[in-house]
């Protein structure tokens, strides 16, 4: 069987708004899309699903926009971008994402609790920015261009978040006992 583009299904939903094709789109990126706001969000996986909903809500609304000049991946995750950063300037009344309580209602509970606690403690101490990057670098293997893309910041301040938010990964990793 012949497995559609990203651009097929695309062209399908923007022509005669199939649904089916859609879906199949939400199914191939959803992991991604999800992975990364349950990163930015420290582990809260409501929040995390919520925010991709969002995400593909207005990816459904917006896909007639889509001009292809990136890849549809780096496209929806610019729009997770956006979302995050809508979400994060909407919650006036709430504590600061960075000031979340340790060991959150939200945290995964997986086999490596201790491990991905420690991470999302770690990843707690970046400011907004130096996590994103981190997070599409490392979590999500994007390139420096292709971040700079998704987030519209230039290149090099992408590359000074990435080592800004190594070095505070590392020291702090180093004082709780990785190596």
């Amino acid at each position: 069987m012949n497995t559609l583009t990203d651009l097929s299904l695309i062209a399908q939903v923007v022509v005669s708004r199939n649904r089916r094709a859609f879906d199949t789109l939400v199914r191939r990126h959803q992991s991604q899309v999800r992975r990364f706001f349950l990163h930015q969000t420290l582990g809260d996986t409501a929040l995390a699903d919520d925010l991709a909903q969002e995400t593909f809500i207005r990816a459904w609304l917006r896909l007639g926009d889509f001009r292809g000049l990136s890849s549809f991946g780096t496209w929806l995750l610019r729009i997770a971008y956006n979302v995050f950063y809508d979400y994060l300037r909407t919650r006036k009344d709430t504590a600061p994402l960075d000031e979340l309580p340790p060991g959150g209602e939200g945290i995964c509970e997986q086999p490596s609790v201790g491990t991905r606690i420690d991470l999302y403690e770690a990843l707690r101490l970046l400011r907004p920015d130096e996590r994103t990057c981190l997070t599409l670098f490392y979590m999500e293997d994007l390139t420096i261009p292709r971040i700079a893309t998704v987030t519209g910041m230039p290149e090099g301040t992408v590359k000074s978040h990435l080592a800004r938010g190594k070095a505070k990964l590392s020291d702090y990793l180093k004082q709780h006992g990785y190596e």
